[in-house]
Formats: structure tokens, sequence, C-alpha cells
């Protein structure tokens, strides 16, 4: 296992800042569904990123990174759906509980294939919304041109989350070794591009 660096630590705290940045001033304007789960997004990536920094990488071995690793953008898109379709909200509220207890009964029931359809499936539509709702959204001035950033963002979560799911389903994309050293930066990054984009639009 790659022990974690000091520069690993400082690039986490630092997203960790972010986040809670995040999580305290919320989103002008935006209805309870939306502020709960963007609240719910930033806070958990708040904890994930504090127990890399006092555990380690090694807390990546617990079972529940999976899901931990899928509730974060589930919980992205869905804020992203009710705030600017609010009509498509409880359809969507239920497919991302029903996707999220899907992966956790695939990962801990049955792994292997299924786990790995199920996982793609759900982390492919929860990311595909959190990249391409935002720029649309920019690009035909139903926001300002900086929310495109949060599609940026979107786009980073993805790469980050299918790494990460991968890799703990035994099939990992890239050597374990290149995933660690590139996560801290990737999740700086993606906060980075999600703060400034909802601070822009």
């Amino acid at each position: 296992m790659k022990k974690i660096s000091i520069l690993d630590r400082i690039l986490l705290l630092i997203t960790g800042l972010m986040a809670a940045y995040q999580v305290v001033v919320g989103v002008e304007g935006a209805n309870t569904l939306t502020q709960t789960s963007f609240t719910l997004a930033f806070g958990v990536l708040l904890v994930a990123g504090l127990l890399l920094i006092i555990l380690g990488f090694d807390v990546l071995d617990s079972p529940i990174v999976v899901i931990v690793s899928t509730l974060i953008p589930l919980s992205l898109s869905l804020g992203l759906v009710a705030r600017f379709f609010p009509g498509f909200s409880i359809a969507y509220l239920i497919f991302s509980i029903v996707g999220l207890l899907a992966i956790g009964f695939t990962r801990f029931r049955t792994p292997g294939r299924a786990a790995v359809i199920v996982l793609m499936i759900v982390h492919g539509i929860s990311g595909i919304l959190i990249f391409v709702l935002p720029i649309a959204l920019a690009l035909s001035g139903v926001t300002g041109g900086g929310f495109a950033l949060v599609g940026v963002g979107g786009g980073l979560i993805g790469i980050g989350g299918l790494l990460l799911s991968f890799l703990k389903a035994g099939k990992p994309i890239f050597p374990r070794d290149f995933i660690l050293t590139v996560l801290p930066g990737l999740l700086l990054l993606m906060t980075a591009a999600f703060v400034a984009g909802l601070a822009l639009g």
C-alpha cells in the first residue's frame, strides 16, 4: 500500500476546507432538496478527506468506499435535477436511492460482473448528468457562464469515482499506486471546480 505523503495531506486539507466552505455557504436561492443534496455531497467529501488525512490510504480498504464514492455524484446530480428540473425530482430521488441500495447489495452479496454492471449504470447516469447539465445550462444562458465549471468538476468526479470503484471491485483500470498518487490532486481540482462553478453560476 502506498504511504500517504505530506503533499497528499496538504492537498486533501485544502480540499476539505473548500468542501466545508461550500457546506456553510450553500447554494443561493436553491430549494430544500437541492440544498440538502449539495450539503450531503460536500459533507461526505469533507469527511472522506479528513479520514484520508488521519488514516492514510489504508482507509480505502474499507468495504464502504464503493458506496461513499457513489453517494457524492448521486447527491450532486440529484441537487442539479432538483434545482433546474424540479418536475423530475421525485423520480430521480427514487433512482438515487434504488441505485445506492443496488450497489450496496451487489457489492456485499453478489460481487463480480453483476456488481460492476450496476456500478457502471449508476455512476454513468449520475456522472453524465453532472458533466452535461451544467455545461448545457451555461451555454444556453440559463445560468452564468462560470457554471460550466460544475460540469468540469463532474467530469473529474466521474473519473475519480470510477477509478476507486473498479479498484475496490478488484478490477482496477490503472495500477493501484498510480490511482493513489493522482487521487489527492484529482479531489482538489474537482472540488475547486465545483465551488467555483456554483459561485460563478
